[in-house]
């Protein structure tokens, strides 16, 4: 068997082609329009695109790995983003960009099922870093992704983004086929196709209303038919889903109590997060003319961003003992404080850049413990047998955050702006609104967490220790 060292270390290189996936068209997401002859609302879709296909896959993508193996699910993940990266690379036109950019999406799959296989094959006393680490790479990869792309776009073409990402998809799944271990812990039974329909259905009418919300208007027709359709057919498939012997998700383990008050953390904490990136390089990169900006170029911005990140990866092995010692409950509510603060901070000090680099810095450390936290507190209330499935349902539940926070802070930006040179740029009391609403919700993060159960979910072994040891206690 590989030493564990390196299997953490390729699943790590996988979680951050990831995270970069988020961020490799941000520096030309402006110039999308000219780039690829068509109207903003339409190349929004780039973005989009990869938004959806993340949140439908992530969660079907751990019932598979569940089922038919967690190497074997990352690795197709893997190979379809590699796909959807020489497609959009090949594109001259937006239709291809566009279902490149949705098969790129696939690779977030990656990190729940990459925590599942790290439960399966590592000592137990190592479990709780390696995953750390893993989480970190949510936000290293995006920060470190962001400079790298900007220079890319600055000095190349920009369809070298996607080569590059093929590149090193091709080179994940070397890695991933050398060295992580086939999976042995399946569980038994029937793939539920109708359930996956009905999640994916609900799911992309509830996302395209949240990210669409602000281009199509809020009470326009299509935003109500998706948004409240999506909500149907996801109460429709609840229902479903309790009702059948093999589930794509089994509902009755997701609404344990601390599975349940982890995921609804996740959607605050996942907000909180998604405000600093929507409001903080905006803030850097407008003109200071605007009396709200601070006119560095995208790639000086990206620097101010970057650190974050690598806050993050530092405070990974930390981060993983003090789990150990204290418990992932603790972590998760030390790094909602951090939101709190950081935050806080802005409100009170924004008006150098080395304000932001500071601020930005305490999020690194909220969402370093945070993002930690979280698959940690799953993995300590489920069976093994459903580690993949509630880890992608996680992951889930944090990209509800993200995109309502994408959607949310748009809004608030759009509606609190004035006009500069004919453009409509934020304003100052844009940027407050913004960072309360990030303060508030990293409020509610932590409110929730102080409520998660301290102690250890008698369902939960390690699949390591013998059968005997991984009998339930007697019930007092």
């Amino acid at each position: 068997m590989p030493r564990q060292g390196a299997v953490i270390a390729v699943l790590a290189i996988a979680g951050l082609a990831s995270s970069f996936m988020f961020t490799l068209m941000v520096p030309i997401q402006s110039k999308l329009p000219e780039l690829l002859h068509a109207s903003r609302e339409d190349t929004a879709w780039v973005v989009t695109a990869t938004l959806l296909a993340a949140a439908v896959v992530t969660p079907i993508s751990g019932r598979l790995g569940d089922m038919y193996g967690k190497r074997r699910i990352v690795l197709v993940l893997v190979a379809v983003m590699v796909l959807g990266s020489v497609i959009a690379a090949l594109s001259p036109g937006i239709i291809g960009v566009i279902v490149g950019r949705a098969l790129q999406g696939a690779i977030t799959g990656v990190i729940p099922l990459g925590i599942a296989i790290l439960r399966d094959v590592l000592h137990e006393e190592r479990v709780d870093s390696a995953i750390a680490l893993i989480s970190a790479t949510l936000g290293v990869g995006g920060a470190l992704g962001l400079p790298i792309s900007a220079v890319i776009t600055e000095y190349s073409d920009w369809h070298v983004l996607f080569w590059m990402a093929a590149g090193l998809g091709a080179v994940v799944f070397v890695l991933v086929l050398w060295i992580v271990p086939v999976s042995v812990l399946r569980t038994a039974g029937r793939f539920d196709f109708v359930g996956a329909a009905g999640l994916t259905v609900g799911l992309v009418g509830l996302l395209l209303a949240i990210s669409r919300g602000n281009e199509w208007g809020w009470t326009s027709p299509a935003v109500l038919v998706c948004g409240v359709g999506g909500v149907v057919v996801l109460l429709a498939w609840g229902w479903f889903e309790l009702r059948i012997a093999e589930p794509l998700l089994d509902l009755r383990v997701a609404a344990r109590r601390p599975v349940l008050l982890t995921n609804i953390a996740s959607i605050a904490m996942g907000f909180s997060l998604f405000a600093s990136n929507v409001a903080y390089p905006q803030m850097l990169e407008l003109p200071v003319s605007t009396g709200a900006g601070f006119g560095l170029s995208l790639v000086a911005a990206s620097l101010i961003i970057m650190p974050s990140g690598l806050v993050m990866m530092v405070l990974s092995p930390f981060s993983g003992r003090m789990a150990r010692t204290v418990g992932p409950r603790l972590l998760l509510v030390l790094g909602a404080i951090s939101l709190v603060a950081a935050y806080a901070f802005t409100l009170a000090f924004s008006s150098e850049v080395w304000h932001i680099l500071v601020a930005n810095i305490i999020i690194g450390v909220g969402i370093g413990f945070g993002y930690a936290a979280m698959p940690m507190l799953i993995m300590r209330s489920v069976p093994p047998s459903e580690t993949g499935a509630s880890n992608g349902l996680n992951a889930l539940f944090r990209s509800l955050g993200t995109s309502t926070a994408a959607a949310v802070i748009g809004a608030v930006l759009a509606s609190y702006s004035t006009t500069l040179d004919g453009v409509q740029v934020p304003t100052t009391t844009a940027f407050t609104m913004s960072f309360v609403l990030g303060l508030g919700a990293a409020a509610i993060a932590f409110v929730v967490a102080l409520f998660i159960p301290r102690a250890r979910d008698p369902h939960e072994r390690h699949p390591s220790l013998p059968e005997d040891s991984r009998r339930d206690p007697p019930t007092r």
